[in-house]
């Protein structure tokens, strides 16, 4: 009897001290154990974003939204409260709910509902993510992995950014356009062409966002002392000298001119010539910047300096200048007009209208091939040479733009050949864009400086601080008394010669008509750009202008297609008031 009363306290010991020791078993391994307790910190980020494209007046022409997109894992979604969430989110995104339960239905997991989410909505749908944990709309389900149980509700994940251009095709392709960059799931902008291009540096975000601290209850991270923060510095924005409305109405002029003439197309330009700030720089050929087709290929480039052609007889101011300069003639020079036609070795040079004598200012009045193609015999093949580099030829006519053709002029050894000097005296044999011959022409309006073609005017930061960029230093192409002899002879040339229907009460209007044969396969064939440089001062301010029209077929004359786009150009402007005729009543 007392063996057995033995016995059984002795196997009752030994299952307590059995029990006791898985006990502190289980307890050892507790302790040893690594556990997945919550942090208690939390970090968040936030992506900077590219700068903005802004006209003079103050609006956005080209400006960069952000975009997110909508994930959900549809395991974690309640079944009996998915209606529940599928009209919530409808109400937030502007998703049909057909829609929703589509994208619901076709995947068990991971599914992104929408990718192209705006910053606004996305605001408002990660307030509806923390309405939806409190309503219970997502299950606390166990991970058959790691064997821990947690929710995952609806997240808002910032995908990357997209450009947009609020005035559609407005001054394209000046502003030019971007493409997308994908980097680890995140869209990002880079330029292409035009001022997104050329200042892709300025415009590109720096710096990204991030902080590093202690979170709330609620997750939120708690800034003190002892959390990390590292600023967000966006890129910067483009403030242009350009103003909208202007622009907006030559855009309009110009179209109507490119059908009225059946024109390939009609490039315009208006320059302060004092400052060389522009305040138009518009073409016929433009395009949307979002929704490039293939017949838009052509016009993806500034025909203002990417377009390099033979300019024709508005070079003869130039050369005209260059042999005043060097003393060379006098504008009362009288000259052989050889009535119309003149042979100069085996090259026969002809005139549109025909003459027997006419003094120097007149060659260029009345637009003679003869007379300047004799006057300009006067210089060597190097002063011609050497005062065409003086004028900007074959140099960039502004730092603002990209992918400048600069174009080409003969060699000095090739301009000691008399027929090269000639033809070159009068725009052939050569090549320029519009921005270089509306630079050299604003010395004749400003005292015998040329000015650099300006664009951009400052840099906005995110903080608003303006810094401004300063003017390239002015260039003396001509001495101010050779400039205001040349200035006089283009009045002339406005008031009596072939460019009459320019001509503007109370304005001064001077400028030289320009038309060249086209070169196709090496050779002129029966096409024609047509040009019109000059300038219109009112009392108090001086601008260059510069009309080319190319390939018109309603007429292959200058004072019939690119004089009235000028005519027009400068109403346009008396109404908009940035010319004032001096008129008395």
């Amino acid at each position: 009897m007392v063996n057995n009363n033995s016995k059984k306290v002795l196997s009752l010991y030994a299952l307590i001290s059995f029990g006791f020791f898985i006990f502190l078993s289980v307890m050892f391994l507790n302790i040893i154990k690594p556990r997945h307790l919550p942090s208690l910190y939390t970090k968040e980020s936030s992506r900077a974003q590219r700068g903005s494209i802004i006209s003079a007046d103050g609006f956005h022409l080209a400006t960069t939204k952000k975009l997110y997109k909508a994930v959900v894992n549809t395991r974690y979604i309640d079944p009996e409260k998915k209606e529940l969430f599928v009209a919530l989110f409808s109400i937030y995104s502007g998703m049909q709910p057909q829609a929703i339960k589509k994208r619901l239905a076709g995947h068990k997991g991971v599914v992104v509902l929408s990718y192209n989410i705006a910053e606004i909505q996305a605001h408002y749908l990660k307030k509806l993510a923390r309405e939806l944990h409190k309503f219970k709309v997502f299950l606390e389900l166990k991970n058959a992995r790691t064997g821990l149980r947690s929710i995952q509700g609806l997240s808002i994940i910032e995908s990357g950014e997209s450009r947009t251009y609020p005035y559609g095709n407005l001054l394209t392709p000046i502003i030019g356009y971007p493409h997308k960059i994908e980097n680890n799931g995140y869209t990002s902008i880079q330029g292409v062409k035009g001022l997104e291009k050329r200042f892709d540096n300025e415009l590109s975000a720096q710096q990204n966002s991030f902080s590093r601290g202690k979170r709330d209850v609620n997750s939120y991270i708690i800034l003190n002392k002892d959390s990390f923060t590292k600023a967000k510095i966006n890129g910067l924005d483009i403030k242009l000298t350009i103003p909208v409305a202007l622009q907006i109405k030559m855009e309009r002029m110009l179209d109507k001119m490119k059908k009225n003439l059946t024109a390939k197309e009609i490039m315009l330009v208006i320059m302060n010539s004092t400052t060389g700030e522009i305040y138009t720089m518009a073409s016929s050929n433009r395009y949307l910047p979002k929704n490039i087709k293939r017949s838009d290929y052509p016009s993806l480039n500034s025909g203002m300096i990417e377009y390099s052609f033979e300019p024709g007889s508005v070079i003869k101011p130039i050369t005209f200048s260059l042999l005043l300069e060097k003393k060379l003639i006098n504008p009362y020079d009288l000259i052989n007009g050889h009535n119309g036609r003149y042979k100069m070795g085996r090259k026969v040079i002809t005139d549109e209208h025909k003459f027997n004598w006419l003094s120097a200012e007149n060659v260029i009045v009345y637009s003679s091939n003869i007379g300047m193609a004799q006057l300009s015999q006067k210089l060597s093949g190097y002063e011609f040479y050497e005062g065409l580099k003086r004028f900007g030829f074959t140099e960039k006519s502004t730092p603002d733009l990209i992918y400048e053709k600069r174009g080409s002029i003969p060699t000095p050894k090739r301009l000691e050949n008399k027929i090269y000097k000639a033809t070159c005296s009068y725009g052939y044999g050569m090549r320029a864009n519009l921005m270089q011959l509306l630079r050299a022409y604003s010395a004749f309006n400003n005292n015998g400086r040329m000015v650099y073609p300006k664009l951009v005017e400052s840099f906005i930061d995110e903080y608003h601080r303006e810094s401004k960029l300063p003017y390239k230093e002015q260039l003396q192409a001509i001495s101010s008394t050779t400039a205001k002899k040349v200035q006089k002879i283009l009045i002339k040339t406005v008031n009596k010669g072939t460019g009459k229907k320019a001509l503007t009460p109370g304005l001064v209007i001077g400028g030289k008509t320009g038309t060249a044969h086209i070169v196709e396969k090496g050779e002129y064939v029966h096409k024609y750009n047509t040009a019109f440089i000059g300038f219109a001062n009112d009392a108090k301010r001086k601008y260059s202008i510069g009309v080319i029209v190319v390939q018109p077929q309603k007429s292959h004359y200058a004072s019939q297609t690119a004089v009235p786009v000028f005519k027009k150009a400068i109403e346009i402007m008396i109404e908009d008031g940035y010319l004032k005729p001096n008129i008395v009543k």
